[in-house]
């Protein structure tokens, strides 16, 4: 596991007004996003992200990457965190294309997420 902050994600009420809001405060640029509908990827200067609507008041999650996501939501359940029971994997072939996601909480409650890159274990 390496840990690295890998992309965050944004979750807003409505995905075409936070655009505009991320876009008139950061100067960031948004591109349609993988899965379509109205969820946008970000491009900073730094870390990517992503952008999705229906998400009203919710916490941005940072992604941290590791090599292996089946050991990594194993660590976490020994570490007394959690996984969230919600598929966000998507199916064999946008595994391929994306890699693999995991929502969790830490062992106090705190939001975070895994990613493996694609071509994974």
């Amino acid at each position: 596991m390496s840990g690295e902050l890998a992309f965050f994600e944004l979750g807003v009420a409505d995905a075409a007004r936070g655009r505009a809001f991320y876009e008139a405060l950061f100067g960031w640029s948004f591109a349609p996003g993988p899965a379509g509908g109205d969820g946008a990827m970000i491009t900073t200067p730094n870390v990517p992200g992503g952008i999705h609507g229906g998400d009203a008041g919710s916490s941005p999650y940072l992604f941290f990457r590791v090599d292996d996501i089946d050991g990594a939501v194993a660590r976490v359940h020994e570490l007394g965190g959690s996984v969230e029971g919600t598929d966000v994997d998507g199916d064999e072939e946008s595994q391929a294309t994306y890699g693999r996601f995991k929502l969790c909480r830490d062992d106090q409650g705190s939001p975070f997420g895994l990613f493996q890159a694609p071509g994974g274990p």
